[in-house]
């Protein structure tokens, strides 16, 4: 172990590993998966021994051209200093082993020697970071050549396209692995504050007690973003925002907001209590949706002149349970917006009597709202009125903010697929999406994809179409903000 790496204390270690990850040159593992690995490794959150196998189709690639590129992702990518005592550690762990839907046996010769070069007990990994078009062959071939047997595996979204695809791809998957072996990541639900969803909710006396429809008038999840769809043009005609974004996203999110209290903290209690939130949710309407398309989207390379693909997408939904029926959720999300955020807004009804008229307000009305800001490290945000100083009642507004990064060091935070990959190697499914979960997430849009409204024009660094406001009146949204 290198003196750099120190274990952190109760917090369990994975078993040795040997980790495989297909397409492994592709972007998300130069991106993501290498600088992760490295910094949890950095971390001490990697087993005691583990290897790493590159695998791809490729068989030219030899392991130090792999190594090569590992270490300039890392370079590039990684938020961990690459120093040389570190790198001389990690590399020995990475090798290359070429594979294909019809022969996987290279890669099976090169994960049976890691496990020899380890010895004892070993489990294996495996990440599919590969197109969605290839997870059926991938995962059969894996299950031919015995691959399988005793592994986890990772699937990167989307999970399917609508309702019968995620069917398919769930009834293959599971032809070869069992549901406690298969980890359907989603990075949102890796962040740090998501869980300070859960902590905020559950571990204080003056919010669970409000957290439902006596109090809170409506709730907003916000995930604009100001980037285009930059050279992804074949994904966004085919895929759009709603399957990008809302689904695997946005949906997500709003099952940790609006579940009921788990009785543990357990994969199996939250992952139930996230379900019922999706059982309890209403199929979609597409007159309670707005599609949007920047304006410049068409002249993109690869774009049909006439393209009705969505970058933008805000949507009403209903959960019809006890705690929540009349509260609408609003889901915001698009490209080439105003601003970069990544929000919950819950906005609080108005006391039953009101003893300040609208014009005590120096600055107009505003209603009380907590705003979680989960775009790491993160931030909680509440809005309230305040008396303004002097002889006249008049009031103002005022916030109170509690900042993440300024708390806690942001040493001990660990990024998205860091803390999910290391929740696969310990096997904790808490943050992973469950097969009859996101079944009946397509089940709910089934009625938006069959009809979906037409696409209304908006102006790049704008907050999306003008009809958005329609959709929330009398409430507004809560960006922009004025």
């Amino acid at each position: 172990m290198s003196p750099k790496t120190v274990r952190r204390a109760g917090v369990r270690t994975p078993d040795d590993h040997v980790i495989v990850l297909f397409g492994a040159t592709g972007d998300l593992a130069k991106r993501k998966l290498f600088p992760g690995l490295f910094h949890l490794d950095a971390a001490g959150l990697l087993p005691p021994d583990f290897r790493i196998i590159g695998s791809g189709h490729s068989a030219a690639v030899s392991n130090e051209e792999f190594r090569e590129h590992v270490h300039d992702s890392i370079g590039e990518f990684g938020r961990r200093e690459l120093t040389d005592e570190h790198w001389a550690r990690f590399a020995p762990k990475l090798s290359f082993a070429a594979a294909s839907a019809d022969d996987g046996s290279g890669l099976l010769r090169a994960v049976e020697d890691a496990e020899s070069e380890i010895g004892g007990s070993v489990r294996r990994l495996y990440h599919l970071a590969i197109p969605p078009v290839a997870f059926a062959s991938m995962v059969e071939m894996l299950g031919s050549s015995g691959l399988a047997r005793g592994a986890r595996v990772i699937v990167e979204k989307p999970f399917g396209t609508d309702l019968l695809s995620a069917q398919s791809l769930n009834e293959t998957i599971h032809s070869v692995f069992d549901e406690s072996q298969i980890f359907r990541i989603d990075h949102f639900l890796g962040k740090e504050s998501v869980d300070n969803i859960l902590a905020l909710r559950f571990s204080n006396g003056m919010t669970e007690p409000i957290w439902n429809r006596d109090h809170i008038d409506c709730v907003q999840i916000d995930v604009p973003e100001t980037l285009s769809i930059e050279g992804r043009a074949g994904f966004y005609e085919q895929t759009g925002a709603f399957r990008d974004m809302v689904v695997t996203h946005l949906f997500q999110v709003l099952g940790f907001v609006a579940m009921e209290p788990p009785v543990a903290l357990d994969a199996r209690s939250l992952r139930d209590e996230k379900t019922k939130v999706f059982r309890a949710m209403s199929a979609l309407d597409p007159a309670r949706v707005v599609r949007g398309q920047y304006e410049s989207y068409r002249d993109s390379d690869g774009v049909a002149d006439d393209s009705e693909a969505e970058t933008f997408v805000a949507l009403e939904v209903e959960v019809d349970n006890w705690r929540w029926a009349g509260v609408p959720f609003y889901l915001r999300t698009g490209k080439a917006l105003a601003e970069r955020r990544q929000v919950v807004t819950l906005t609080f009804r108005k006391p039953p009597v009101a003893m300040f008229p609208d014009d005590a307000m120096s600055e107009g009305p505003r209603p009380n709202e907590l705003v979680i800001d989960f775009h790491d490290p993160g931030s909680i945000t509440t809005h309230f009125s305040v008396k303004r100083p002097g002889p006249a009642m008049r009031l103002s507004p005022a916030i109170m903010t509690f900042e993440y990064g300024e708390s806690f060091s942001a040493a001990q935070q660990l990024e998205g697929y860091e803390r999910l990959i290391h929740d696969a190697m310990i096997g904790d499914q808490t943050l992973f999406t469950r097969s009859d979960g996101i079944e009946r997430l397509w089940e709910l849009s089934s009625p938006l994809l069959e009809a979906p409204p037409p696409v209304e024009p908006y102006r790049n660094g704008s907050w999306g179409p003008e009809t958005i406001h329609d959709l929330v009146a009398p409430r507004e949204w809560h960006f922009p903000e004025e």
